[in-house]
């Protein structure tokens, strides 16, 4: 008779254990298939998101396009036609959310000589707050550069940069030279 409760006793214990293993089986197989639902509808969400922004940003460079700026590697570029000082050029961009241009690399210079036709153009590049110490304008300092051979001299206090036929060259920054804003199409 103690063998018939004790078997008893385990067979209920037993039905209570595989209830158990089948409920938590169940709740498992609803967990994956609502993860999977999510993981689709994630996914489907960021692929609307990617597409927004890429339409959003074609048409923001179209509408930029059209009113003068150019287009050259992931950037936009915007030559002015009058000339102001560094620290005006540099507003007249930042007033329209943008920067006076950082020159990244060869092809970004020969870039900016061709589109501003061998003119002397302000770029983002000053020493005003360490002399001898350039910086861009996004506070990264400079590593190499594009200057003149016999510049920057640091005469009369030329604080500022500006590209012009030989290379890179620091002026005053009160001087008056055509400048050259940059957006960043990615960012």
């Amino acid at each position: 008779m103690l063998m018939y409760i004790l078997n008893t006793e385990l067979t209920k214990k037993t039905d209570q254990l595989l209830t158990k293993i089948v409920n938590l089986t169940e709740a498992r197989d609803q967990l994956v298939n609502k993860s999977m639902q999510l993981t689709k509808e994630r996914d489907g969400l960021l692929s609307s998101n990617r597409d927004l922004i890429r339409d959003q940003l074609h048409q923001e460079k179209n509408e930029l396009l059209k009113n003068g700026w150019i287009y050259y590697q992931s950037n936009l570029y915007f030559v002015s036609s009058e000339k102001k000082s560094w620290t005006e050029s540099r507003r007249y961009c930042m007033e329209r959310g943008v920067d006076l241009i950082i020159i990244n690399n060869r092809g970004e210079q020969d870039f900016v000589k061709k589109i501003s036709a061998n003119a002397n153009v302000w770029i983002g590049l000053t020493d005003i707050d360490v002399e001898g110490s350039w910086k861009w304008v996004d506070g990264s300092t400079l590593t190499s550069g594009f200057w003149d051979p016999r510049e920057p001299n640091g005469h009369r206090g030329e604080n500022c940069a500006l590209t012009y036929l030989p290379g890179w060259a620091d002026y005053p920054c009160s001087d008056l030279f055509l400048w050259i804003c940059e957006k960043s199409i990615l960012k």
